[in-house]
């Protein structure tokens, strides 16, 4: 007794020629499977969603279809699921993509390479990312001000979800008080540059992401300079100074800026995005500096080592949806965390109309005289 398969499959390199002819084939891998590469001129349908979009692409019940999977199994299924929706010129490729492959048939190279495929197989499956999604994220650059305890984990995700070019600055060395909380670093690596060692270990988590290290301090002379061509921006700072010259940049070069901080056992997180008008920005949440007293820094008030990880992460998750435009970012809105009571608390965070950075009346003169504000912090 002839088996299943012996009626229903066609060897690669006949298929090939089915398909000069005129036949359809399917490939019914899902979508991150074909995302390294597939047969010209195939139609990619995931086998689960087979039956109700193949009338799609093949009105006619005698038109010639030809099924392909990664190895010859899902499509034979597959082509026994059309036979039973009333499909009568149906067969399966024996071997599916490999065998394929392996006879030397022709292929065309998808969007991204095989090393891709397998790398970011996770964001793939995902509808909301996908490999369109993906790709956006390899052309994205993300700007991160800051390699200490938020700029840390930040960095580790944005560079293991493929971001295309990742900028980091930030002017300081290692030191081993900073092991507690930035974990970028390593003992062997104090009194090394901050930017240089980030970059050691985020080349050795993901060497396809192009890390752009400048080991400087962010100034009123350099800050659009160094902003320039950023998709999105990370304050991972750790001064209001340096944190009122990236908002006064963001703004005018219309940049989402998301913002983090810690203080002892709590964090906050915000989108500040000036690409909508009805978006606040960080001088709407301190229109001005608070002294020193009032807001001491970690070196001085002290800070639990895991709290910057978890606020990083919420700004790496911040700026994939921003770069990504899905979901709802922070925008006018507040995320407070209270590590102790481990409790996350939303507070309403409107645009200021008398906000004297992006207020009715607010007035941008120079770099200069927005560091001036910030001259006693």
């Amino acid at each position: 007794m002839n088996s299943i398969s012996d009626n229903f499959e066609i060897t690669p390199s006949a298929a090939l020629q089915r398909q000069y002819d005129g036949a359809l084939i399917v490939d019914v891998r899902e979508d991150d499977e074909r995302a390294a590469d597939a047969v010209a001129d195939a139609v990619g349908i995931p086998r689960a969603l087979l039956a109700e979009q193949i009338a799609n692409h093949a009105a006619r019940y005698d038109r010639e279809i030809l099924t392909l999977c990664g190895t010859g199994k899902r499509s034979l299924l597959a082509a026994q699921t059309l036979r039973e929706r009333g499909y009568t010129n149906v067969l399966s490729i024996a071997g599916g993509i490999t065998r394929w492959r392996a006879e030397g048939l022709p292929v065309q190279h998808g969007a991204l390479d095989a090393d891709a495929v397998d790398r970011y197989s996770r964001h793939l499956l995902l509808p909301e990312i996908g490999v369109a999604g993906q790709l956006k994220l390899q052309q994205s650059r993300v700007v991160l001000v800051g390699a200490g305890g938020l700029g840390s984990p930040a960095a580790l995700y944005l560079a293991a979800a493929g971001i295309g070019t990742l900028t980091i600055i930030d002017d300081d060395r290692v030191e081993r008080s900073n092991l507690q909380r930035q974990v970028l670093h390593t003992d062997a690596r104090v009194g090394v540059a901050k930017v240089e060692s980030a970059g050691i270990a985020l080349h050795a988590l993901n060497p396809r992401v192009q890390f752009d290290l400048r080991n400087e301090r962010l100034h009123a002379g350099n800050v659009e300079a160094l902003l320039h061509g950023a998709d999105v921006v990370i304050d991972g700072a750790d001064n209001f100074a340096t944190r009122y010259l990236l908002n006064a940049a963001c703004l005018q070069l219309k940049l989402p800026l998301v913002y983090g901080a810690v203080h002892r056992f709590t964090g906050q997180v915000s989108v500040f995005d000036s690409r909508h008008a009805d978006s606040p920005c960080y001088r709407c949440l301190f229109p001005e500096p608070p002294s020193a007293a009032d807001a001491p820094n970690c070196s001085e008030a002290g800070v639990l080592g895991v709290l910057p990880g978890i606020i990083g992460l919420l700004q790496a998750s911040e700026a994939i949806k921003l770069l990504l435009d899905i979901g709802a970012p922070l925008v006018g809105r507040l995320l407070c965390f209270d590590a102790l009571a481990a409790s996350f608390r939303e507070l309403r965070l409107p645009r200021d109309a008398q906000c004297p950075g992006c207020g009715k009346n607010a007035h941008f003169s120079s770099y200069e005289d927005i560091a001036k504000v910030c001259q006693a912090d």
